[in-house]
């Protein structure tokens, strides 16, 4: 077992909306929540006693990167109910040995093992489940490269990808259940989840490009840094075929997929991933941007351009990328637009993925329309770099403009930190354009991955001097570092998410240490009617040109929106709203600093602190912003 190094991950949460049954039909549907999920069969049922199930399982997990292969698993499963009304659900690897029949291999899958694993849900008194969820995976980490090893050796990756999102899942659907929520374009949560789904399933296709899904690799140009294939199956074509506003069809016969894989050192993942959606232009080639829209309808005039909605750590947004009115007569004055959905921007945590995935999309588009998906996907191997100011991209592209790099914190010392990115875009093209097609996709791609380098290398060597030029740790206080373990542990029991490092929540110390560094302005307040403020962490100082002497001088109302007409409103509905549920987002807004500056923040999210992180009373209300900069 040593050698193998399986990698096993417990968590607990209550769900208060949600009866064990509820939980289990959710959680036994694994490619609902869980994205890298290509498919599970139920192969044969059978009862068992206690009024139980076993059934025969195969599933297949898809490759996270361009280095490795696919995993697949043929499982046992066992469910039942115990005699208190506990539902008890045990999985583990059907295998020669433990005795059970050797199933035949599938190509090009390596066969994974997973280990005594499953979830126990119990009645809570209250209402709703109390779940917890154990993980216990071999994924054969010999067969994969050195560099990426991690990813199949770490408990922590296992953790976010299969533990920490089930019971993201969990909460989010509770929370829809209970209230009633409209996103922008007017989308249910439901509808923004099953977009971002078809988003991330269409990029992890295109990774994997599998010959049952259609995928074929063309012939390499004697470079390897590049990975082009084709994909002419009936159904592919069919998703990117359009209709021109007058009828005439624009036929594409097939799809063509460019991809690589880079190394990235020193370089923050969330740090990359928001300069490249935050500045397009450095990357982005405008004009091929219109010929690989150019199968698109023509009528973009009516779709908005604003951020539909997030949930769970991610988002999805309507941006427009330019007009295609130099392309050609027929496309005149056409604006070009993106679905685009990006997570693990403000995330500093082993084994998160950052994600910016994208689509064209036109005017007609609908839940249900088909999707050309592409993207980045950047996933740390060991601990990420910590930034030194959430908002240091805003500068970076005149610092890449004018080729000179930003100052560096004096006495600011970086560890290394090692990354892989993957690339990924997808074109429509016609049979007999698939060589000139091809030969510009793998340019195209080249020129991304230039730019890429050339973004990193200027992001991990410019750490420009952020606002405050104090980073002193205040004294450690018995009561400080007793708010900040309160802090984080009620942070991971509103959101089932780690606000630091577990290891940093080891001691209130640490934790204190942890949060006082943290990139996000973190701002903690009073439960009066009139909420004061009373700690804040650098970032937070930072942001409302502070310090924490003078601190307790402020209110949360003169804080929380810069528009004078929503501060008290915005105030009293967020306290309102931690009071109900013990939590509450905000998709972003602007925010005043004590001297009236305005600062614009991509998400706050906030949350009830409780003694003992849970088990105790109402302490104080706890603020964090993420992606602040001022305006």
């Amino acid at each position: 077992c040593a050698s193998l190094r399986p990698r096993r991950h417990g968590a607990c949460q209550k769900c208060s909306r949600l009866l064990p049954t509820q939980v289990a039909e959710i959680l036994k549907d694994r490619p609902l929540w869980l994205r890298d999920c290509r498919s599970m069969e139920v192969v044969n049922v059978l009862p068992a006693g206690s009024n139980g199930t076993i059934e025969l399982l195969y599933m297949q997990l898809y490759a996270p990167t361009t280095l490795a292969p696919a995993r697949d698993f043929w499982l046992m499963r066992y469910t039942s109910i115990l005699d208190d009304g506990s539902l008890v659900v045990c999985e583990r690897s059907l295998s020669s040995k433990q005795g059970g029949p050797s199933m035949p291999l599938v190509q090009p899958f390596v066969r994974g093992e997973m280990l005594p694993s499953g979830f126990l849900i119990r009645p809570s008194d209250g209402g709703g489940s109390v779940i917890h969820i154990v993980d216990h995976l071999d994924l054969e980490p010999w067969s994969v490269p050195e560099v990426v090893r991690p990813l199949y050796e770490s408990s922590a990756m296992v953790a976010q990808k299969m533990s920490m999102a089930a019971l993201r899942y969990l909460r989010q659907v509770a929370h829809e259940d209970t209230h009633s929520v409209i996103t922008g374009w007017g989308r249910q949560p439901a509808a923004l989840r099953a977009l971002s789904q078809k988003l991330t399933r269409g990029l992890n296709e295109t990774l994997g490009g599998l010959a049952d899904d259609g995928w074929s690799v063309i012939e390499s140009d004697g470079v390897d840094d590049v990975c082009i294939s084709v994909n002419s199956s009936p159904s592919k074509v069919m998703s990117c075929t359009a209709t021109f506003s007058d009828g005439l069809p624009m036929v594409s016969t097939g799809v063509l997929c460019a991809k690589a894989s880079m190394l990235l050192q020193d370089v923050s993942p969330p740090s990359l991933l928001r300069f490249l959606r935050e500045h397009r232009s450095q990357w982005a080639d405008s004009s091929l941007d219109a010929f690989f829209a150019s199968a698109l309808k023509p009528n973009f005039s009516n779709l908005p351009m604003s951020r539909l909605g997030g949930f769970s750590g991610q988002f999805l947004e309507v941006i427009k990328i330019g007009n295609a009115s130099n392309y050609q007569d027929t496309l005149m004055h056409r604006d070009l637009f993106l679905l685009q959905m990006y997570n693990g921007i403000d995330e500093n945590t082993m084994g998160t993925c950052s994600e910016l995935i994208f689509a064209p999309i036109d005017a007609s588009f609908g839940d249900d329309s088909p999707l050309l998906p592409s993207g980045f996907r950047i996933i740390p191997m060991e601990s990420p770099l910590d930034t030194s100011s959430p908002n240091c991209t805003l500068d970076l592209a005149s610092t890449l403009e004018v080729g000179t790099p930003g100052s560096r914190i004096p006495g600011h010392s970086r560890s290394s930190s090692k990354a892989v990115m993957t690339i990924a875009f997808q074109f429509a093209f016609e049979s007999h354009l698939q060589d000139s097609v091809a030969a510009m996709a793998r340019q195209y791609m080249r020129s991304i991955i230039s730019s890429v380098q050339r973004i990193a290398l200027a992001l991990s060597s410019s750490h420009l001097v952020p606002h405050g030029s104090s980073r002193l740790l205040p004294p450690v206080t018995p009561e400080a570092a007793t708010l900040s373990r309160w802090i984080v542990q009620s942070y991971r029991f509103h959101f089932g998410a780690e606000l630091i490092k577990a290891a940093d929540a080891s001691s209130g110390e640490s934790a204190l240490k942890a949060l006082w560094q943290h990139t996000s302005a973190i701002l903690c307040c009073s439960l009066k009617a009139m909420p004061v403020l009373t700690f804040a962490n650098q970032s937070g100082l930072d942001m409302l040109e502070t310090t924490l002497a003078a601190l307790r001088e402020i209110t949360m109302d003169k804080v929380l929106d810069y528009d004078q007409g929503r501060k008290s409103l915005l105030c009293a509905d967020l306290m309102a709203s931690v009071a109900e549920q013990g939590y509450a987002c905000v998709e972003g807004g602007t925010c005043a600093s004590s001297m009236g500056r305005p600062a614009s923040y991509g998400k706050a999210v906030a949350w009830k602190v409780l003694d003992d992180g849970g088990a105790g009373a109402a302490h104080c209300v706890c603020f964090a912003f993420m992606d602040w900069s001022f305006v």
